[in-house]
């Protein structure tokens, strides 16, 4: 299920991080603001933005520290980062290039040219990332290629598997932890899949914490049995040690919610309709 885009806007200067909120708002975006580097920084270890607005002038680091920082980790090295800039000189915008921004834009700005630039930045880099960054599996464009072919071909199952309250857990123990988890998840249902057969299985990555199995008829329950009785165990481990045992009532909850789909639950005139239908059938195990 595509989710809402979300921009992070970095700008001390209030009036324009007001303007530029409202207005990215009012076009559909999800919009974070930050006025300071340091603070902007924090922000996309909480949540990854798909964009980044970034001002070279900040009160604490500069503009370029920021994109420096964003490119110097996994988790951000490929967000898209537009520097807003007072600076004409030829030197200073290539400066940005070099560090990984891939447009700027010179204040004062014509805002529907800066829209336009976000519009592209993030169409090419949607069309980047077909596979996830932290599991390694296929995103959205893969994903609907895949359930494309099932509409088509028929006589298809689907396995749908959310965690829920990976946010929470990453504001406790931060984004290494839930990266690692994301990653956990993905190597069990890789193996639980060669392990009851099922050939060359299709895993996707949806949104930020649902995973898709794309199987037949016969092997989805026998699949799903598996995939929860694996997953539940492993839920405790998921956590450091000191919160494995004394400290459950009071630690983030993360749980585990699992559906299945048939082609015979229809009729599907999209793969969309099969995501939303997947991501629906989902009920909470644990």
């Amino acid at each position: 299920m595509t989710e809402v885009q979300r921009i992070l806007v970095v700008e001390d200067d209030v009036d324009t991080a007001e303007m530029l909120t409202a207005y990215f708002e009012a076009q559909g975006y999800e919009v974070l603001s930050a006025a300071w580097g340091e603070d902007a920084l924090r922000l996309t270890q909480e949540v990854v933005p798909d964009l980044v607005v970034l001002d070279i002038r900040l009160p604490d680091i500069d503009g370029y520290e920021v994109c420096r920082r964003l490119r110097s980790h996994r988790r951000t090295e490929h967000i898209p980062i537009i520097f807003l800039t007072e600076r004409r000189e030829r030197i200073d915008r290539l400066t940005g290039l070099e560090l990984g921004a891939v447009d700027y834009i010179t204040k004062p700005f014509d805002i529907q040219e800066l829209r336009l630039r976000v519009r592209n930045a993030l169409r090419r880099a949607s069309l980047g990332t077909l596979v996830n960054p932290i599991t390694g599996l296929p995103t959205d464009p893969l994903i609907d290629e895949r359930l494309q072919t099932a509409l088509q071909q028929g006589d298809w199952a689907l396995l749908s598997v959310g965690i829920r309250g990976l946010r929470e857990f990453s504001n406790s123990y931060g984004f290494v932890a839930s990266d690692d988890v994301l990653r956990a998840v993905a190597l069990m249902m890789r193996n639980v899949a060669k392990e009851i057969g099922d050939g060359d299985p299709f895993i996707g990555h949806l949104g930020e914490a649902d995973f898709l199995v794309v199987t037949t008829p016969a092997k989805v329950q026998d699949l799903k049995q598996k995939v929860t009785s694996r997953l539940e165990q492993a839920i405790d481990y998921f956590y450091p040690l000191k919160d494995r045992e004394t400290n459950r009532s009071s630690r983030p909850q993360i749980s585990i919610a699992v559906g299945v789909v048939t082609d015979r639950d229809g009729p599907f005139a999209t793969p969309m309709d099969i995501k939303r239908a997947a991501i629906k059938a989902q009920t909470v195990t644990r």
